[in-house]
């Protein structure tokens, strides 16, 4: 391998026949940029999709309540319930795997009718109640002030957190917000921070458009007592929240009285299942990036192999007076295979660094034109660049052993015949 003479011979050797040589190296590197280029490009759509899911635990679930499909203990069918505060109280209780447990209600909402004013401005935003643990399910960014906080829930206080797209709607360009007062739907509320969502779902300009006040103060401002309009749900790290569903709808049937087969009274979205789905499928289509680039390469592989075959049978002759003058058939054989492994590196090195010069290229025209809906940030990580190599050094040595044993079969008086 730090043999001079060697490096020279191989040198040689490929610079023979140089057109032949970069036919025969393009063929690996048209592989490994197929490969890299896939798994960039499946990343890229992965990323693109998981981005719906935004920064919401995906460990959680929504559920609220539908009309009963089945009488049950003398209550007809097709009727209807809500879940009280107590109901939160009973999940957490009873249920010790769960999280996070978020109440939740919600009044107006986007492209509605105005509910806030401030002075003369005035605007149709979503108003939500919610916990302060709401935010560790629905990660944002607070840029001014803070979140709601269990002081805010426990004085039932009129404050708000607004969107900026709030900001925007009602105030001044660079106007103070913190310490302002807001009405909603005839109330006053304090607002007390601003914030912005880390990755929105799509919806931006929705999310922009979004106020939270305390749970309790929506309940007791807009007369909603202790009906709870849905819940998010968040179960502990390691363990699913679907498999807890079973467990959560028993216990809202039996304090409902709903029938314990009325699959439809309850409704539900689980986000963690449809998490495990959106994987799963990018599991499958990463294992189709590497399979066909793996065939492309293989392609590839095989003709530096017959080219080898070839260049053995041209120094036949050489062979021979080597194996002649007392070279070994591991000295004859290691040539053949070093050669073969540096076509195969180098060629695949400059796959490899083509691959990486068009996804930047993918990449800064993206930046540009701004975000395309289900595809983002097409990468490929270093694991990937290193599996890569390791592919090139096995199928370099793979490409050679054909020709390497081919060349060590040769008796040096049977080479030294042919002319």
């Amino acid at each position: 391998m730090f043999s001079r003479d060697r490096w020279d011979e191989i040198l040689e050797a490929l610079n023979a026949n140089k057109f032949r040589t970069l036919l025969t190296a393009f063929g690996v590197f048209w592989g490994i940029t197929i490969l890299v280029l896939l798994l960039a490009l499946t990343n890229g759509l992965k990323n693109g999709v998981t981005a719906d899911f935004g920064d919401f635990a995906t460990n959680s679930m929504f559920m609220w309540t539908q009309g009963t499909s089945k009488p049950y203990k003398g209550l007809p069918k097709g009727r209807y319930f809500n879940y009280k505060i107590d109901d939160v109280a009973a999940l957490k209780s009873q249920i010790p795997n769960l999280k996070y447990v978020s109440p939740r209600n919600q009044l107006g909402g986007y492209n509605g009718a105005n509910n806030v004013v401030r002075g003369t401005k005035t605007g149709a935003f979503e108003i939500y109640g919610d916990y302060p643990e709401y935010i560790k399910q629905q990660p944002m960014d607070i840029l001014q002030g803070r979140f709601i906080s269990y002081s805010d829930i426990n004085s039932k206080r009129k404050v708000c957190v607004v969107g900026t797209g709030v900001v925007k709607g009602l105030y001044d360009k660079n106007e103070d917000v913190l310490g302002t007062y807001i009405k909603v739907n005839g109330v006053n509320f304090l607002v007390v921070g601003t914030f912005k969502m880390s990755n929105s779902q799509g919806d931006d300009e929705q999310d922009a458009n979004t106020i939270y006040i305390p749970f309790t103060t929506f309940s007791q401002a807009f007369n909603r007592g202790d009906r709870v309009g849905w819940m998010a749900i968040t179960a502990v790290d390691d363990i699913s929240i679907t498999s807890l569903k079973h467990q959560i709808f028993e216990l809202m049937k039996s304090k409902h009285t709903v029938h314990p087969e009325d699959d439809r009274a309850i409704g539900h979205f689980d986000l963690s299942e449809q998490f495990e789905r959106v994987s799963g499928l990018f599991s499958i289509l990463t294992f189709v990036g590497y399979f066909v680039g793996a065939l492309v390469l293989m392609s590839g592989i095989i003709g530096i192999s017959n080219i080898m075959l070839i260049v053995v049978k041209e120094r036949t002759k050489e062979i021979g007076v080597r194996r002649a003058l007392g070279a070994s058939p591991w000295t004859i054989k290691s040539q053949i295979l070093q050669e073969s492994l540096i076509l195969t590196i180098l060629s695949g090195m400059v796959g490899i660094s083509f691959a990486a010069f068009v996804i930047w290229i993918m990449n800064t025209i993206l930046d540009s034109v701004g975000p395309v809906q289900n595809f983002a940030n097409p990468s490929v990580s270093m694991s990937v660049v290193f599996t890569a190599l390791i592919i090139l050094v096995v199928s370099g040595l793979l490409a050679g052993l054909i020709p390497a044993n081919s060349a060590t079969k040769m008796k040096p008086v049977d080479a030294l015949r042919i002319d």
